[in-house]
């Protein structure tokens, strides 16, 4: 653990495990009787005395109603309300949560002596993440498509448009009696054949040499895409091994309630409800939550390792991408909060770009 004091403030901190911070530090009284005034006018706005007006009753009878205890407690609450945001910009704290605030001594005329617990944005020790990028970037991967990959992707396209035109003629034949939809149900399904015509109502193709040279194309990109995304999460496993990082609970808890609010997003777009899926598994959400533990673990060691690298190699989105990729979420999402929406779009971005960076170290 390691103590340190603020000699102006009389502050000490002291750094404690789980990337938290205990604070001890006073409030002067001069500070703390800055508050009386307005203690004393919302306790009184809170009693009701025969002959007197709510919110206008004389201190000496608001102390015999509720003691002079109560106001002292009021006091200290206003009085931290104002001085612990104080405390954390002039010790640069980078607090993260709702602190956990215990008054350890408080009476007339003294100081007011507090502690203060938070959760602080955890240091990151980074793994050498450009030797990490580039020991994987660099790996040779033989990237070939084979013809029996090309006459699979035109077997199920053939499967495909066979099952749409069948579709199609169902709907045009609903006069049908059962025994002759049950004897085509017996026929062999009838594929189209390959041919230049067929191939042209595929899309922008010539002919059949066309249309196979260009699906190669586009399976080879396919590959591409899935390889680029296996180094991504390899290079991001690595750094999560190789660095250091004591992650705080909060950080752990609101990855959670991210996941949570995913999954329940998508239980609902699937025309179900949470409850209801949790009966059908026969598990709670607190058991859901832990099994998701680990992951959400990793998903914010991820961003922190993410942040710091952004941070190291001075990676920002320009504020004209921002403004531009805010407006377009914004006019899809209506209802969605434009500062929540900014932070969103500022971190895809900036998440964007710190890939690119470590893609190219070759």
């Amino acid at each position: 653990m390691l103590c340190f004091i603020m000699p102006k403030t009389n502050t000490q901190i002291k750094k404690i495990e789980g990337s938290e911070v205990e604070i001890t530090s006073t409030i002067p009284v001069n500070i703390l009787e800055k508050h009386r005034e307005k203690a004393v006018k919302k306790l009184s706005a809170q009693i009701e005395v025969k002959g007197f007006r709510k919110g206008h009753l004389p201190e000496n009878i608001l102390i015999q109603k509720v003691g002079e205890a109560n106001i002292l407690e009021e006091m200290a609450e206003m009085a931290l309300r104002e001085e612990y945001p104080k405390i954390i910009t002039e010790n640069k704290i980078d607090a993260i949560g709702r602190p956990e605030i215990s008054i350890t001594k408080i009476a007339k005329g003294n100081p007011l002596e507090f502690k203060v617990r938070v959760a602080v944005m955890p240091e990151v020790e980074l793994a050498d993440y450009r030797a990490i990028a580039k020991d994987v970037i660099t790996k040779k991967e033989n990237i070939e498509v084979t013809e029996k990959e090309i006459d699979d992707t035109i077997a199920e396209i053939r499967k495909m448009r066979a099952q749409a035109a069948e579709v199609q003629k169902e709907k045009r034949d609903e006069e049908k009696t059962d025994t002759k939809a049950d004897k085509k149900d017996e026929k062999e399904e009838e594929l189209p054949e390959i041919n230049d015509e067929f191939v042209k109502t595929l899309g922008d193709f010539k002919d059949v040499e066309d249309f196979k040279e260009k699906l190669k194309i586009n399976l080879k990109k396919e590959k591409e895409r899935k390889i680029q995304d296996k180094k991504k999460a390899e290079i991001m496993e690595k750094l999560i091994q190789n660095s250091t990082i004591s992650i705080p609970k909060i950080l752990v808890e609101s990855e959670l309630d991210k996941m949570t609010a995913q999954f329940k997003d998508n239980v609902m777009q699937s025309g179900g409800t949470f409850e209801e899926y949790l009966k059908h598994i026969k598990k709670t959400e607190e058991e859901i939550r832990k099994e998701w533990r680990t992951d959400a673990e990793k998903h914010a060691k991820s961003q922190l390792i993410i942040n710091k690298i952004a941070i190291t190699e001075k990676i920002i989105a320009s504020n004209d991408e921002i403004e531009k990729e805010v407006k377009q979420l914004l006019d899809y999402y209506k209802d969605a909060d434009p500062q929540r929406a900014r932070i969103h779009v500022e971190t895809v971005l900036t998440n964007k770009k710190v890939f690119e960076f470590l893609e190219n170290q070759k």
